[in-house]
């Protein structure tokens, strides 16, 4: 006993409770409490006719017998106390239709005491209890009781066989039935409803499993994950997403955030979040939260659109990671290498200038003259390579667009001053450079840094041409913006080498025989620093055709 009151003292879990609420729903002495509430109400029903009928046979005329009237009357009245009293979910379900019966046998008495009167309608009530709380045999036992009783009835009273004599057995007979059929009805919709709510609860079950493992999948990974709706509340987040929220708030403060430099400013509305609250949808974009000499962070932030199954806007999931130590050691070998690169180029120069005093020196042998020569050609070249170095060091928009003084310029005659400045190169390996396609074609930039652009795809269409090749140059606009299109018929790119192609210091397949693998990534920031944007289409064995996409006018508010 202690120990069952040790039990009721300690909390239940929640599934516990749910379990054994369903058990008990279940359990038959559960369905036994239903019919004993059915019997109260069904009883207390027709104590309430039977007194309003008492009521007014008390104060009227009867014209029958009272002393029978009203022993019927005081059964009603007995077995409505004892269907109170008794707990009849402790019985056998069985026996609680002795109620029902007793006031057949009630009624009965009650008809007798006055025959000519509709007294029989009082059968009513038990007649339904029976067919529809006992089921088949409920549903006879009425038929057979309900016959038999207006039989001796009949023959008691000897009263004439009419119609009318069979009109009360047989209401009785179609209210039973009605009563069985609706009961039947009932307890299939029960019992469809029960596994229904089963079915239910194993799907929520599962549901929450498969929620406990997508949330400890969330929380295992090390960058941010927000899940947000389409009204803007965040659903879901991670706690890898708190600690670097945390990291950002180090004390306890909102942080300036700032651009991919570390210096701009990020505007408010510029913000991951507010980017994507908007519906926008986009990679990697860098922000660094925190001023300077304080601590710092850079968060990489993603942002991914969610359709829901009739494709409308479901929201967006936001992805944080935290990438201070990847660019502070980007960071710092950009300088190493900016270091060491200026450090070579003054050198370098001097050693050209030698070089151009030597060869120009009368009197010199022609075999020294020629390897003059040739020192001097990989001089250049190792000086143009330290400039490729520096300038990808120093190759972030901001320092590009730091740098320029953009004008009105005619691509046209860029791309054709390029195309003969390389020329020699191309007739060394018989490549042919076809300048019919270029078109007037004004162009809004600076002319070194376009040249610059040019030169670079130019000299990498010859230099990954076959032999025998051909390189397309073309120019064309429609106002608004200028095309510079360069196609060669070279050995073309792989779709695998695509992807990394524009990345610092990356040289793809065939390209890792030379170069330094900045040339491209040097012309794309430039493109972007101009406003446009730089396109690749290339078939490995076909060839590749680079295409620069640039503002063919000032943009508004700019000084033509």
């Amino acid at each position: 006993m202690v120990a069952a009151t040790n039990d009721e003292r300690r909390p239940v879990p929640r599934a516990r409770r749910e379990g054994r609420a369903r058990a008990a729903w279940l359990r038959p002495d559960f369905a036994d409490r239903t019919r004993e509430r059915t019997a109260t109400l069904n009883q207390l029903l027709l104590a309430s006719v039977v007194f309003a009928l008492g009521v007014l046979v008390a104060v009227g005329p009867f014209p029958g017998d009272p002393v029978l009237f009203f022993a019927g009357v005081v059964m009603v009245v007995i077995v409505t106390g004892a269907t109170l009293v008794i707990p009849w979910n402790r019985f056998a379900w069985g026996w609680v239709a002795l109620v029902p019966a007793v006031d057949i046998a009630a009624i009965t008495l009650m008809q007798l005491a006055a025959p000519g009167t509709a007294m029989g309608l009082l059968w009513i009530f038990p007649t339904t209890w029976l067919a529809s709380g006992f089921g088949l045999l409920g549903l006879f036992a009425v038929i057979v009781s309900i016959a038999a009783i207006i039989t001796v009835l009949t023959v008691a009273s000897a009263q004439e066989v009419t119609y009318t004599t069979f009109l009360l057995p047989l209401v009785l007979f179609a209210v039973a039935a009605t009563s069985h059929l609706t009961a039947r009805r009932s307890d299939a919709q029960r019992t469809l409803l029960a596994k229904q709510a089963q079915l239910l609860r194993r799907v929520l079950e599962s549901s929450r499993r498969q929620e406990q493992v997508v949330t400890e999948v969330l929380d295992a990974v090390d960058f941010g994950v927000i899940r947000v709706e389409a009204d803007g509340r965040v659903a879901v987040t991670n706690e890898a997403h708190g600690r670097l929220q945390r990291a950002v708030r180090a004390d306890g403060e909102d942080v300036v955030a700032f651009r991919d430099d570390g210096v701009t400013r990020l505007p408010p509305d510029e913000l991951p979040v507010e980017r994507a609250l908007r519906g926008e949808a986009f990679d990697s974009q860098v922000v660094w939260f925190g001023e300077e000499p304080g601590p710092r962070k850079a968060l990489s932030i993603t942002a991914r659109r969610l359709l829901d199954p009739d494709g409308g806007d479901s929201g967006a999931v936001v992805i944080s990671r935290d990438v201070t130590s990847e660019l502070e050691a980007l960071r710092a070998r950009d300088e190493l290498v900016a270091s060491v690169s200026h450090e070579l180029r003054t050198p370098l120069t001097s050693i050209l200038g030698y070089l151009d005093l030597a060869i120009e020196e009368p009197g010199i042998p022609d075999h020294v003259r020629a390897n003059l020569d040739i020192a001097e050609r990989n001089a250049e070249r190792l000086l143009r390579i330290v400039a490729d170095i520096l300038a990808a060091s120093s190759s972030s928009s901001s320092s590009i667009e730091a740098s320029m003084t953009p004008q009105a310029l005619d691509a046209r005659e860029i791309v054709r001053a390029s195309g003969e400045a390389l020329l020699p190169r191309a007739t060394m390996r018989a490549v042919e450079i076809d300048t019919t396609g270029l078109e007037d074609a004004p162009v809004w930039g600076d002319p070194v840094r376009l040249r610059q652009v040019v030169d670079n795809l130019v000299s990498n269409a010859i230099a990954y041409n076959k032999d025998g090749g051909t390189v397309f140059l073309g120019t064309t606009t429609d106002g608004t913006s200028t095309w510079i299109l360069v196609r060669d018929t070279g050995i073309g790119i792989s779709e695998s080498d695509r992807s990394r192609l524009f990345q610092r210091f990356y040289k793809a397949g065939a390209r890792r025989r030379s170069g330094t693998g900045l040339g491209l990534a040097i012309t794309r920031d430039i493109v972007r620093a101009h406003g446009g944007e730089l396109g690749l289409h290339s078939s490995p064995g076909v060839g590749s055709t680079f295409v620069v996409k640039l503002p063919a006018i000032a943009p508004e508010g700019t000084a033509a």
